[in-house]
């Protein structure tokens, strides 16, 4: 069963009492929401909600925002896709901001430094992470010095992230190459072996790492049955028949 998009098992008390009142809205929770995300990056645990609502104050209280922490609510959306969290937050960010992400040949790339040049990076690791370009993904994360910089405070954001993809990977495979899986999982040798059969419960064959079948990875038939009764398929036929020549 699947939970409400406001659940949150590792929620403080006194976080719930916030985001279920009218101190939701009141700018001096603010502070307080950004321990919460600060927590979050430390203890790996996850909020979508709670940082939403964060999000939403900085609209209100633009003077209020803190860079590191939208940044970092970004990036411990990453750690949750395919979900829909990364483009959520995009969409509470300010116009102006998300318009400078969109570097072209006019305008230029954002300026070195900036909440726009962390947010086109970090759009840029999503954007290859919902394709499906996973080697790609981590191949970019070493490319440059910002990437460690924006993941920074989010304790094990590679483990997380290799996590992640796993389960991708298991959704939509019932085997795949050693290969071409260490390229996805950014891991090889000895510690490929382990994560892949003691993170993922996963059996190396050779060169073929089999994952059992569950639910998503399986092919199963369906038989899809329409009932249209004689007197809609009566009325269709009366109406064709109606129409002007």
């Amino acid at each position: 069963m699947g939970f409400a998009f406001d659940h949150a098992p590792e929620r403080p008390a006194n976080i719930d009492t916030i985001l279920n009142g009218l101190d939701r809205y009141n700018p001096e929770t603010t502070s307080i929401f950004q321990e919460y995300v600060a927590q979050q990056c430390e203890t790996q645990t996850y909020d979508c909600y709670a940082n939403l609502a964060l999000l939403k104050l900085y609209q209100f209280n633009p003077h209020l925002t803190r860079d590191e922490t939208t940044t970092n609510i970004l990036v411990k959306s990453l750690t949750v896709f395919p979900s829909p969290d990364f483009n959520l937050g995009l969409s509470l960010l300010p116009p102006h901001l998300l318009a400078q992400t969109k570097a072209t040949s006019a305008t230029g790339p954002p300026a070195s430094g900036t909440l726009a040049e962390a947010i086109q990076h970090l759009t840029k690791l999503h954007t290859l992470l919902v394709n499906s370009n996973f080697a790609s993904f981590w191949q970019t994360l070493d490319s440059d010095d910002l990437y460690a910089d924006l993941v920074a405070d989010v304790q094990g954001f590679e483990e997380l992230m290799r996590v992640r993809i796993a389960v991708v990977v298991s959704q939509c495979m019932q085997e795949v190459q050693r290969s071409v899986l260490d390229g996805w999982l950014n891991v090889k040798g000895e510690k490929f072996e382990r994560f892949v059969k003691e993170v993922c419960g996963w059996r190396v064959e050779g060169e073929t790492v089999r994952v059992p079948e569950n639910k998503e990875n399986s092919a199963q038939g369906t038989v899809v049955r329409e009932t249209v009764k004689f007197e809609q398929f009566g009325r269709m036929v009366k109406r064709a028949y109606e129409q002007p020549a």
